[in-house]
């Protein structure tokens, strides 16, 4: 569908002076676009609402549809609005390098707007950067665009609010080589880096031609002369040392590591102080740097000029680097700040290369990973495979494979001990650690599972984490943030102390990650398309009104049927999952759950989900690809499978525009609830085969 044109603009839009006249001065790449006469091979996608390019604005926009466009109307207003989504596609980009996309957009009134990239062969588009924040101008956000060996196009997904004049809008889109985070201050958006403003102390742009006598300000380090540009902040009107000047970049949008470098220079060597950090987004400051007389030969000569600095980054989460100045009196002098670069490879060769936390992972399906069992202690955790029954869990990876287990009551004695180790974890280094755990039987649990941080020098324990949770007997996740300060290993400790008090602990899915948990916590909230757990909602999909007779229902917590359904979720157990509830429907009759659009692709899809088909009416769960009405049977099972959750992979393929469709068919009797929980839909063929619990084994121990 090709862009309409509008003769004047209906938003409310306050333009930035400056924005006016947003050129890159260096090298623009492929994909950029201001807007001003056409829309550089942008082009709005058919299948949803179309962008406006408006003539006497310069920009696209997509908004709210009006009410009395709606069939029906009253004209009075009061109607409510339909959704509206318009998709903006680039030209095909080649863009092996890392490059950096800068967008100048606004949300007015109230709406969402979403980049994205498309890779031919993928389903679903990977999504890179959004923002839900209306604002009343002009707003500039900076995306990294990892180098890819694939052509891509850029997706730029616009959705205005309900409300009468919500829209969103898009000025420029700026396509650069090189990181985000480099900056010369050349151009007048200034690379997307904001001043956090402060009444008395501010960074300020400097150079360009003017002549600041009284700041001794100095040349431009770019171009050596007094027309280029700089960030400059000053000590004129200081008036406590608590007033900070914070320059602030934008936030990371992907995972790097390497050398930040810049130039500085300070025209007083005492009276103010300078230093660098990182922000996550939850606000946590870490120092990278700071200037100091130590770090400098002889201030007599480095006083009054540019000093390089590089200093290692890393960044694997989402980060924002502050560079940040505070004067002790009036008198402080300036501190100026100029070409911010990165490059991906450390500023020292002997820097210690990025740890992988991934060696801490474990789902013990083929043995302890780099686990070890610390024997001194006595007794020992079991890797285990159980048959799901009433009284046994199966596992947490798949529902039919392995586990550890520890105080089973094969070994009915007191006083006993378990210790489990992890690998070594590097010091000074922020972890979330995520697992899963299981208790049956325990009158007493504080010291059922316990965990502790073990330094390797010394041996000393800190305890940084214990459960408080009741003897459920299902797998419950557990999210632990802890800090090292030097080398240490995680261990997982299980005490009896008698007899009477104990049951069993299982624990399984062990996972480390650089950063705090609330980090990657907000991934539950707002799921990667073709990912659904349920713990907010649908996550697009969608009850199928026409070819059914009942519903998908979103549950935590056991389903109201006894001997039938789950008693709590898959993903941390105290969630939430889709079931069917058989009570109100006859044999026979069916449920049926509709994903969104999935494109077609020529390669192999992997279709993975949990499903939950416990009870002596238990039914069928079917899965099929519906293209225009057609129906392709993928996978099915009928009757009762497990009281646990068990892991189905689906490999197929198809070339064109499908639904998936999950069918619950009733049983025969009431004890027929059939539970779904996390999908998820990747492009590929799947990783390994579907994990079987042997037939006849209730226990088998390795």
């Amino acid at each position: 569908m090709e862009f309409l044109t509008a003769r004047t603009s209906p938003l409310p839009l306050c333009f930035f002076t400056f924005l006016a006249t947003v050129h890159a001065r260096g090298l623009l790449l492929p994909g950029s676009c201001s807007f001003e006469s056409d829309t550089c091979g942008y082009a709005s996608d058919a299948d949803f609402s179309s962008w406006t390019l408006h003539q006497d604005g310069h920009f696209v926009a997509v908004e709210a549809a009006a009410s009395d466009d709606l069939e029906g109307s009253s004209g009075s207003g009061l109607e409510p609005q339909r959704e509206v989504t318009g998709l903006l596609l680039s030209p095909s980009l080649e863009l092996d390098d890392w490059s950096c996309l800068r967008l100048v957009y606004q949300i007015a009134e109230s709406g969402r707007l979403e980049v994205l990239r498309r890779t031919e062969g993928r389903s679903f588009d990977e999504p890179l950067w959004s923002s839900e924040a209306p604002s009343d101008s002009w707003v500039i956000a900076s995306v990294d665009l990892q180098n890819s060996t694939e052509p891509y196009r850029i997706v730029v997904e616009g959705r205005p609010g309900l409300s009468a004049g919500s829209s969103v809008a898009i000025f420029e889109i700026h396509i650069s080589p090189g990181y985000c985070l480099a900056c010369d201050f050349e151009d007048p958006h200034l690379c997307g880096y904001s001043n956090l403003w402060n009444v008395n102390v501010n960074w300020y742009v400097g150079g360009g031609g003017v002549h600041l006598l009284h700041n001794h300000m100095p040349t431009d380090h770019t171009y050596q002369n007094k027309t280029g540009h700089f960030m400059y902040v000053d000590s004129s009107y200081t008036k406590t040392f608590t007033e900070v000047a914070k320059l602030v970049s934008p936030m990371t949008t992907a995972p790097m590591s390497g050398c930040l470098s810049f130039q500085y220079q300070r025209s007083e060597d005492r009276g103010n102080l300078f230093s660098v950090y990182t922000r996550d987004r939850l606000g946590q400051y870490q120092e990278l740097w700071r200037a100091g007389s130590e770090s400098q030969e002889d201030w007599s000569t480095s006083l009054g000029e540019w000093i390089p600095v590089q200093v290692d980054l890393k960044a694997p989460y989402s980060v924002q680097v502050v560079f940040e100045v505070a004067f002790n009196s009036p008198r402080g002098g300036h501190v100026a700040l100029d070409d911010l670069a990165f490059s991906p490879e450390f500023c020292s060769g002997d820097a210690e290369p990025t740890f992988d936390p991934s060696v801490a992972d474990c789902d013990f399906e083929s043995g302890l990973c780099q686990y070890s069992q610390d024997r001194t202690v006595g007794s020992s955790w079991r890797r285990v495979s159980v048959k799901p029954n009433l009284f046994r869990n199966g596992d947490h990876t798949t529902g039919a494979g392995s586990f550890l287990l520890a105080h089973s009551g094969l070994d009915p004695r007191s006083g006993y001990v378990n210790r489990v180790m992890s690998p070594v974890l590097p010091g000074n280094t922020r972890f979330c650690l995520r697992f899963y755990f299981s208790l049956r039987g325990f009158n007493h649990t504080e010291q059922a599972l316990v965990v502790y941080l073990q330094q390797q020098q010394g041996g000393r324990q800190e305890k940084i984490w214990t459960q408080a949770e009741r003897s459920r007997g299902i797998w419950i996740a557990a999210d632990v943030t802890f800090q090292t300060t030097q080398p240490a290993k995680v261990v997982f400790v299980s005490t009896c102390r008698t007899f009477w008090d104990c049951g069993s602990v299982a624990l399984d899915d062990i996972s480390l990650n650089l950063g705090d948990c609330e980090l990657t916590a907000g991934l539950l909230s707002s799921p990667l398309p073709g990912h659904c757990d349920f713990e907010v909602g649908f996550c697009g999909f969608s009850q199928d009104k026409q070819a059914d007779v009942g519903d998908w229902h979103r549950r935590r917590g056991p389903t109201p049927t006894s001997y039938t359904g789950p008693r709590g979720d898959h993903t941390t157990g105290l969630g939430y999952f889709l079931y069917v509830e058989a009570s109100p429907m006859l044999p026979g009759q069916n449920a049926r759950l509709l994903s969104r659009p999935v494109r077609g692709t020529r390669g192999p899809q992997c279709l993975r989900f949990y499903y939950h088909m416990y009870g002596s009416g238990t039914g069928t769960l079917r899965v099929l690809a519906d293209k225009n009405g057609e129906s392709v049977l993928l996978w099915q099972r009928s009757g009762e499978q497990s009281v646990a959750w068990l892991r189905a992979q689906v490999e197929y393929r198809s070339d064109a525009r499908h639904q998936i469709v999950f069918e619950a068919i009733r049983g025969p009797s009431v004890r027929s609830d059939i539970a779904i929980d996390d999908i998820t839909l990747e492009g590929g063929p799947c990783p390994e085969t579907e994990v079987r619990a042997a037939a006849g084994s209730s226990n088998e121990i390795e």
